[in-house]
């Protein structure tokens, strides 16, 4: 059995040889694809160089990006589909990079449309047809692309470890701002067009083999009107509207670092 004294003796040496500048550590080259949720839009503070791409300081990736000492090449952009972070975001990716997260889909799915669809009064919207196209997109269409976008990634950073991230349940079964008329039917498909979304991104996720994180549990008691509040229901300006606040964005963050690690 080692004595005490050889074990600190070992461990002495082991810290110094970290210390040591001559020894190289690997550096964390961090790249963040992917649209509002991921550029932090609801946070309602933007780094005003990123213009209507409204990235900001508080979203999960410049959070991560913090707590790691990380590299961050930061292109994620408000209003960004599949094919928006293959044309415009996708050229971030090199073979320097050792880490990606991308969060895509949801715009692609219609997100802001059926949102603004199914907040109308019953009379005046069509909710159940916005839901219906929607779910036909995130099942018929939204896999092909999401796979060659997934391929496109590898084969632009084969080493990298690669986060697909997911989208929150936005209802609690509540509707409390005035000026949306959200029935308890209505909430209830929406978060079933959620978790079906999250099911294709996640398989496609899978069959890549990428990590798949799912935001739906955690989010659980904190969507619009939950207490407290994580995603923001109605605001002004309307664009903050149904997006993770800065608490969301901080549990964001506290979800993805796991897996960048």
């Amino acid at each position: 059995m080692k004595s005490i004294a050889s074990v600190l003796s070992a461990a002495a040496l082991g810290a110094a040889m970290l210390l040591q500048p001559g020894v190289a550590h690997a550096a964390v080259n961090y790249v963040a694809l992917g649209d509002s949720y991921a550029s932090g839009v609801g946070t309602r503070s933007y780094d005003p160089s990123s213009g209507n791409c409204q990235r900001s300081t508080k979203a999960y990736p410049y959070l991560d990006a913090t707590r790691l000492g990380a590299n961050l090449t930061f292109v994620a952009c408000s209003g960004a589909r599949v094919a928006d972070v293959t044309n415009n975001q996708l050229s971030a990716v090199t073979s320097a990079a050792n880490r990606v997260t991308v969060q895509v889909g949801g715009n692609d799915a219609g997100f802001s449309s059926v949102i603004t669809e199914c907040a109308k009064p019953a009379w005046l919207g069509n909710c159940d047809t916005a839901i219906n196209n929607s779910q036909a997109t995130i099942k018929n269409t939204l896999p092909g692309r999401l796979n060659g976008l997934y391929a496109a990634i590898k084969s632009r950073a084969s080493s990298a470890k690669i986060i697909v991230v997911g989208y929150p349940r936005l209802f609690n079964g509540t509707d409390c701002n005035a000026g949306t008329f959200f029935s308890a039917a209505e909430m209830t498909r929406l978060n079933q067009t959620a978790d079906l979304l999250n099911t294709t991104i996640k398989a496609a996720a899978n069959a890549a083999g990428y990590v798949f994180v799912d935001p739906t549990s955690k989010f659980i008691g904190h969507a619009v009107c939950g207490n407290p509040e994580w995603i923001n229901g109605l605001s002004n300006p309307v664009s903050e509207s149904y997006h993770p606040n800065v608490t969301g964005q901080a549990q964001y963050a506290a979800l993805v670092a796991p897996a960048l690690t």
